[in-house]
């Protein structure tokens, strides 16, 4: 039955992938932050990021939504019933709008980032390159070019330190790798058939988890000396790091997929700490 009124707010938000989206909508903000954009930039560019990433939730969910009902996805609205492809569709062409708006009002530069690179990889993900053994090449694009969407649209723009475009990239693979391995079987039993799923979860844990702690490598001894982190605090994180990944590459799925996020977080805060 479809939903209608104010009660379709729920499931038109977990139509959104409301986890990915607040995971990258928070990292753009603590960048925000990091690179020390005035407020009002940086509430721009959040809130250009979040709708970017509810166009691109509600894209993934409309794209599965007839593999999602046969394959009895009682989570997700659109296979349920509870919202209409109609509906959802003219949620992901506002939330464009906004995105394309808000992005391009804290400049060209960042707003052109933001669109060819982030979004559009995204939603190419989405349409054609999820099944294909290029599904990791759209999450590398796009989560490479966000500390460049960020600091693009400071005052005045620059663009931010390669090692720093590098590591995100690494994480945005490790990141495709271990969500879809959680799910790799009933992908797979569905037609999905991208780079984790040829991969296998043995082989795409353990790649993940060595790309992971590459990124970690890359932010600590990137060559910017002048936003170098303190040698207690390096030390500190690699050997968190090094620990997370021994449990990442032995311990249970589940286990060993916390311990994987675990170090997606330390990377994530060490480069939020070198930007500044």
């Amino acid at each position: 039955m479809t939903v209608r009124g104010p009660a379709v707010i729920v499931p038109l938000l977990r139509a959104a992938h409301p986890g990915p989206t607040s995971a990258v909508t928070t990292i753009a903000a603590l960048l925000s932050v990091a690179f020390d954009l005035p407020t009002h930039r940086a509430v721009l560019v959040t809130l250009a990021v979040l709708t970017g990433q509810l166009s691109v939730g509600w894209g993934n969910d409309l794209v599965d939504r007839h593999r999602d009902r046969a394959a009895g996805r009682t989570d997700k609205p659109l296979a349920t019933g509870e919202l209409s492809g109609g509906f959802v569709r003219g949620a992901l062409i506002t939330a464009l709008a906004a995105c394309a708006v808000l992005s391009f009002s804290v400049g060209w530069r960042s707003g052109l980032t933001h669109l060819l690179l982030a979004v559009a990889a995204a939603h190419a993900y989405n349409l054609r390159l999820k099944s294909t053994s290029w599904s990791a090449l759209p999450f590398a694009v796009a989560f490479g070019a966000a500390p460049a969407v960020v600091s693009l649209a400071a005052v005045p723009p620059r663009i931010a330190p390669i090692w720093m475009l590098a590591a995100a990239a690494t994480l945005g693979v490790a990141a495709h790798l271990l969500n879809a391995l959680l799910d790799v079987e009933a992908d797979a039993a569905t037609g999905v058939h991208g780079l984790p799923h040829r991969l296998g979860v043995r082989r795409g844990r353990s790649i993940a988890t060595l790309l992971l702690v590459a990124a970690s490598v890359v932010v600590v001894a990137g060559p910017d000396t002048s936003r170098a982190l303190p040698t207690t605090i390096a030390s500190i994180a690699l050997a968190g790091v090094g620990l997370l990944a021994v449990v990442a590459l032995v311990g249970p799925r589940s286990v060993s997929f916390r311990a994987a996020i675990g170090i997606a977080l330390i990377d994530v805060a060490l480069i939020a700490a070198r930007a500044g």
